[in-house]
């Protein structure tokens, strides 16, 4: 019975490991060991991030929101109410857009929302 040698699997995979953790902060780009744990540890904050970044955008768009119903006037609570009961359903999404870029037509929906 003949022992089973690694050498190239194990090469194989401390390769894909380095190549991924290339560019980090010292030893966690050359050491193997370090690397791993390197590894681990971004590709938890990358699978969390993904939906960070949705919370995030949202949160962005409610403010961006809430100060154009400033203007108009009014706050953003009352302004998401307002379309909700107007039966206009657009997300926040768009609505963020229309503040930025069509003032008029945020405008127009304020009134349409609070009448």
């Amino acid at each position: 019975m003949a022992r089973v040698k690694s050498g190239k699997t194990n090469r194989a995979r401390h390769k894909k490991v380095l190549k991924r953790t290339k560019g980090f902060y010292s030893a966690g780009s050359r050491a193997y060991i370090h690397a791993v744990e390197k590894m681990d540890r971004a590709l938890a904050y990358e699978y969390r991030d993904r939906k960070v970044k949705k919370r995030e955008f949202r949160a962005l768009w409610t403010q961006r929101i809430n100060a154009a119903a400033r203007l108009n006037g009014t706050t953003y609570s009352r302004l998401m109410g307002g379309l909700a009961k107007a039966g206009i359903e657009i997300n926040r999404k768009v609505l963020s857009d229309l503040a930025i870029n069509d003032a008029a037509a945020f405008t127009a929906l304020c009134k349409h929302a609070l009448s």
